[in-house]
């Protein structure tokens, strides 16, 4: 594992946490991430996870077996599955003795100077308390993009550059960027390369593809920050990554 400590954005997406069905959050999923999230805190890093899966829990409460295609109907479950989502967490962490605290943005929070200094405070408070582990979701009753297409990815990178972090990892069901062969691609210096050939796949219980991850990782690496997607159904590559051993697509920063 790196030897200093990190400051590290994790990014969850929805097709990672929701169950096969993807009408609820997998609890075996939530019972595994956080464990290793909570050994990267003990090990000195200071973790952040920006989390999708607000939907799912809410259709697990509503009693829906598909996501719903209106708008309204998916701010509703979202509504309702915020408070589940991070219920879970608090559980899940709990056993860590690791606290979490919620917070929810939009990009125009981001956007706006003062909202953006007190997010910023917020979370370094936060930060120094080395309990806690935030965990920020789009605030989705509110506002539609990530729910439309975005899954969370750009919101990830703005909020890496918000706290300065040093990495930013995107967890999702795929194990990185895929040439036109279907090969992993395990390095990229140029996003512009692969932008051609990227395969738009992306799970079916995914909201954003291919294409959002490499928009974030453009805005993170453009901001000096290493970028890196996974596959986040297979264990321990958080802590792989950490220690420099060749898992995912790794993008690293501009300048460095």
């Amino acid at each position: 594992m790196a030897t200093r400590s990190q400051r590290l954005i994790v990014k969850f997406g929805s097709g990672i946490l929701s169950n096969p069905k993807g009408n609820d959050l997998d609890r075996r999923q939530f019972a595994r991430l956080c464990a290793e999230v909570a050994a990267l805190v003990r090990a000195g890093h200071e973790c952040l996870i920006v989390s999708s899966g607000a939907v799912a829990a809410g259709m697990a409460a509503l009693g829906l077996t598909e996501r719903p295609k209106q708008l309204a109907a998916r701010q509703a479950c979202a509504a309702v599955g915020q408070s589940r989502l991070m219920g879970l967490y608090s559980t899940m962490f709990a056993k860590h003795r690791l606290h979490v605290a919620q917070l929810l943005l939009t990009h125009s929070d981001l956007d706006s100077r003062t909202r953006h200094a007190n997010a910023g405070n917020t979370l370094e408070q936060l930060f120094a308390r080395r309990n806690v582990v935030p965990v920020i979701n789009e605030n989705d009753s509110v506002a539609v993009e990530e729910l439309n297409f975005g899954d969370n990815d750009r919101l990830s990178a703005e909020v890496a550059q918000l706290v300065h972090a040093d990495r930013l990892f995107l967890l999702t069901s795929v194990d990185g960027v895929l040439d036109a062969e279907g090969r992993l691609v395990s390095q990229v210096r140029d996003i512009n390369e692969v932008a051609d050939f990227v395969r738009q796949e992306k799970g079916r219980l995914s909201v954003g593809g291919m294409t959002t991850k490499l928009q974030a990782v453009k805005i993170a690496t453009d901001a000096g920050i290493r970028a890196q997607i996974l596959n986040g159904r297979k264990p321990g590559l958080l802590r792989a990554a950490l220690a420099g051993k060749k898992v995912g697509t790794v993008f690293p920063a501009k300048g460095r």
